[in-house]
């Protein structure tokens, strides 16, 4: 009898074991490090739970949707109505600057996203402040010093002070912020001591756990060498991303005539998820297949289908093939397009691709699917593409919606795709993102992440042409001149994801620099829900498929060439004294078309500069780029001209498509009248010439 109920105890004590909850996990900076490769965990609601908060320089006149000030937008260059904190610490006087206070946080959290365009002053970072109400000081500092160091490269910092030899590439810093997750148990507090008629643009992105939540406060000195192990484990996930899991590869290859459609359905006894999907297509005219062609994928017989996009801005880089490599996506530059977030389904996944071209498209690629336990954490993957391809833009703003969702699910990116048909040639005139990004969550009413706009969203400021790439965020396309013409800005959330239990409204305002008619916004929203869960999305049609060209327009003196004089160079009489020249058309040039030179080493370019009036000259030629670009030389009247960076040699080039670009000279003194320009080839290439804009002071 004692051996019966020995082994009936045993088996019930395995039983309850069986069936108690999990134990908690303890929140550490080593398991932040862990997540932020893990995109499977995306796909399952957060355990332990936490909500998204941002702190930021937003304008504080902004309240809610229907309040006066909405679209308010003093948020950082100094002088705001209302200073940009949570609250005024001590007032400057006797010389000595004002302490404010940034962010106050009395529960279990981390700091997982930090971003600055150019703060100024010091920043103090204290962790695990005391209860209200205690006599005790700030908390743990870990750290004083440059505001712009903490939010934007605190990584490095860090790094140093750890004493660990390790290249983290641009695994924690992307553009102007930081992802290195700092941890803590009981509370944050961030102060600013500074002027606050400087700059002082910043985002502070926390996760904020519930009451209970066990997490291991971040320690500087022990922390990064602790875990160092998940630290190189990032750094080498995050810069060269693979698809995870190993599982089942089905190859997918099709031929898609005119108005035909394309299905692919893999139907299992067992829950399962996509891991990877790669695809690739080829047609007559690439980028209108790309546009026209749309993707659906449904998961477990939806009507609606889970993912609704043309087939190429799907992978977050559109219109057309613009190489890029992030951790969820990557576009090859022979136009191969990898998708590895993970999209489970109980048992059915269902591909369609539908081609709304005029011309048959040849598909090829491939999905691998592994196994997964679905549960009532596991969600569907969503990806929800919309365009408004007619609007006015000017700094009257709008709203525009990302994502509208009713349900349980979490928010991990999204991407936009602009056409911008500005005719002002720099970015300050010419800019279409002054606009900021709102979320809100689960019924506020006002938002819990407010930003300052929208490259500051994208991880990037003062809305730089500059393409770039990055695990998290990048600018795959920009066709210029500076901002105008073809953009793709895109942005993925796995640190920093937004969880909401009941709702969602994902925003980025629409504002720009000057009035802009005909601008087009398509955007994707990539976001998981639970099974049952509602959007905004309209079905796409046909008409919406379609890449919006770039009118014939006229450079504008306004924005940073204010004051100029323009030039087109169907305006100016050039030669050449080697290699053909001839006007041929570029849908990205401002008049359509422009001057193109066959350049040959040595050869020489010459037109004539009509200056009005002596003084100082500044001088700025707007020129293609492009893969097989020459480089040149320029001379003024026989003397060189050098452009901001110092250097002599031009090179007019880009890394894959072409781009429109302003090429900046710096000042020289001239005399009034005819002056002669000349381009002299370092080596061999095209030059395609657009116009120029000078100024004289």
């Amino acid at each position: 009898m004692k051996s019966l109920f020995s082994l009936l105890a045993l088996s019930l004590a395995v039983a309850a074991a069986q069936s108690a909850e999990p134990a908690a996990r303890t929140i550490t900076t080593g398991t932040l490090l862990e997540e932020m490769t893990d995109l499977a965990a995306l796909a399952r609601w957060p355990q332990p739970t936490y909500r998204d908060v941002q702190f930021s320089s937003y304008d504080r006149r902004s309240t809610t949707p229907e309040a006066p000030g909405w679209f308010s937008n003093a948020d950082g260059f100094g002088g705001e109505p209302i200073p940009g904190f949570a609250k005024t610490l001590r007032q400057p006087e006797g010389g000595k600057p004002g302490l404010y206070l940034l962010a106050d946080v009395r529960r279990p959290g981390a700091i997982v996203r930090g971003w600055s365009a150019g703060m100024e002053g010091v920043l103090r970072v204290y962790l695990d402040p005391p209860a209200e109400g205690e006599n005790a000081n700030d908390g743990t500092l870990i750290y004083e010093g440059p505001a712009y160091e903490f939010l934007a490269r605190r990584s490095a910092y860090y790094l140093k002070a750890a004493g660990i030899e390790l290249d983290a590439k641009n695994a924690f810093i992307q553009q102007d912020a930081d992802y290195l997750p700092i941890p803590y148990s009981r509370g944050l507090k961030i102060t600013w001591e500074g002027n606050l008629l400087d700059l002082h643009f910043y985002h502070l992105q926390i996760r904020e756990y519930a009451d209970g939540t066990i997490v291991k406060t971040f320690d500087p000195k022990t922390d990064l060498k602790k875990f160092e192990p998940q630290l190189r484990a990032a750094v080498g996930g995050l810069t060269n991303p693979t698809g995870g899991e190993e599982g089942t590869t089905a190859p997918l290859a099709a031929t898609i005539e005119s108005n035909r459609s394309w299905t692919e359905t893999l139907d299992q006894k067992e829950s399962a998820a996509v891991r990877e999907l790669i695809l690739k297509i080829r047609a007559e005219k690439l980028d209108e297949a790309l546009r026209g062609c749309l993707l659906r994928i449904s998961f477990d017989f939806s009507q609606r289908p889970q993912v609704e996009a043309p087939l190429g801005d799907f992978f977050a880089s559109g219109p057309g093939i613009n190489p890029f490599s992030s951790l969820p996506f990557t576009v090859a530059a022979d136009g191969t397009m990898t998708c590895r977030f993970v999209m489970p389904y109980r048992k059915t996944v269902r591909l369609e691709i539908v081609n709304h071209t005029a011309m048959p498209v040849e598909l090829e690629g491939r999905i691998r699917v592994s196994p997964w336990k679905w549960d009532d954490g596991s969600m569907y993957f969503h990806a929800k593409w919309r365009v408004d391809p007619d609007l006015f833009a000017s700094r009257t703003m709008i709203d525009l919606p990302y994502a509208f969702a009713i349900g349980k699910g979490v928010f991990v990116g999204c991407a936009a795709m602009i056409m911008n048909p500005t005719g002002v040639p720099t970015a300050g005139g010419n800019w279409w993102g002054e606009g900021d990004e709102k979320f809100l969550v689960d019924g506020e009413k006002a938002p819990s992440v407010f930003g300052t706009g929208s490259e500051d969203y994208f991880n990037y400021s003062w809305s730089r042409p500059d393409l770039f790439a990055h695990p998290y965020c990048g600018q795959p396309l920009d066709s210029g001149p500076d901002t105008a013409g073809f953009i793709s800005n895109h942005r993925f959330q796995v640190l920093d994801a937004v969880p909401f239990e009941k709702s969602l409204a994902a925003i980025i305002e629409l504002c720009a620099h000057s009035p802009t008619p005909g601008l087009s916004y398509a955007r994707i929203a990539y976001y998981y829900a639970r099974p049952d869960s509602i959007d905004d999305h309209r079905a796409l049609m046909p008409a919406d498929m379609k890449i919006q060209p770039l009118p014939r327009r006229d450079i504008q003196a306004a924005g940073g060439a204010t004051g100029a004089k323009i030039l087109h160079f169907d305006d100016l009489k050039t030669e050449t004294t080697a290699g053909k020249l001839e006007t041929v058309p570029l849908p990205l040039a401002t008049h359509l078309h422009v001057a193109q030179w066959q350049a040959e080493k040595g050869g020489k370019l010459k037109f004539a500069l009509p200056v009005e009036k002596d003084g100082k000259l500044s001088l700025h030629l707007i020129a293609v780029h492009r893969p097989d670009g020459a480089v040149v030389r320029a001379f003024l009247d026989g003397k060189p001209l050098t452009v901001y960076s110092n250097a002599a040699d031009i090179p007019l080039r880009s890394a894959f498509a072409p781009r429109v670009l302003n090429v900046n000279f710096q000042p020289v003194e001239v005399k009034a009248g005819l002056r002669t320009v000349e381009l002299e080839c370092i080596e061999p290439g095209v030059v395609g010439l657009d116009s120029l804009w000078m100024k004289v002071e």
